[in-house]
């Protein structure tokens, strides 16, 4: 059944949010333990610097982050209609690469385990825009990477402002700069309706925990990869300029 473009914008998105700001009880194997210990717990303490409980869960979301929104860039490249959304495309694979890099070479070096998989309710993301086309994939992929990557900045500033760990640190800088340039290449495509995605922000839904905790690794597995492309290595993903005055594209009517 094809669903419709004010659906998208408001059914699919509404739980967007969660995955990226709830604390993600993972099982204690991931490292990650129950927020109600205290996410200012210090948990090891590293030539980098003293690592909390919040710190290893920025980590991971970050790396979780990556897992869903690789391959929905990836589909962003396929069936994007506008060479705004090619853009898009681009901007996200090359960012969360990036950061998937980082992170990968993070957890090695602060003894943080990486899921492999995204949440059950991180690939069903993927699934609802896979599931559409044309103009109206455009509007769903776009609606739900906003809102996610708009949800995610009060966590980048309290980790910033907070975290002892210069290696936890340097990744929220980076995540901060990648964050605003993919909010910056959305905005570009002309499909964001501010009003809907201030929405989504500020209700999330409540979903139950399962649907949105990464499964654990399997015992053994690689740590799985997401490469920067190589014809897109040389591509600038910070944010750019503001231009003060310069107008705002039309909003999507949703």
């Amino acid at each position: 059944m094809r669903i419709s473009r004010s659906t998208a914008g408001t059914a699919f998105v509404s739980g967007a949010l969660i995955l990226t700001l709830t604390a993600l009880a993972y099982p204690s194997m991931l490292g990650v333990e129950n927020a109600a210990s205290g996410q200012d717990r210090i948990i090891a303490n590293t030539q980098w610097g003293p690592l909390t409980e919040a710190d290893r869960d920025f980590v991971v979301r970050v790396r979780a982050a990556g897992l869903w929104e690789y391959p929905l860039g990836q589909l962003v490249l396929q069936r994007g209609t506008t060479p705004a959304m090619k853009e898009a495309g681009e901007h996200l694979l090359v960012g969360h690469g990036r950061l998937d890099a980082a992170c990968r070479k993070i957890s090695t070096d602060l003894g943080i385990t990486l899921p492999n998989e995204a949440s059950p309710q991180q690939q069903q993301f993927v699934a609802t825009a896979e599931g559409t086309s044309g103009k109206e994939f455009d509007s769903t992929a776009v609606t739900i990477m906003r809102v996610a990557h708009g949800g995610i900045f009060p966590t980048v500033a309290k980790i910033r402002a907070t975290t002892r760990n210069s290696l936890v640190r340097e990744l929220a800088d980076q995540t901060n700069d990648t964050v605003l340039d993919h909010i910056s290449v959305l905005e570009k495509t002309g499909l964001v309706n501010h009003e809907q995605v201030s929405f989504q922000i500020t209700a999330p839904a409540k979903l139950p925990q399962e649907q949105t905790t990464p499964p654990p690794p399997q015992a053994g597995a690689p740590v799985r990869v997401l490469p920067v492309p190589e014809d897109l290595k040389d591509l600038q993903t910070v944010a750019p300029n503001p231009s003060y005055g310069a107008p705002s594209p039309s909003p999507s009517a949703g």
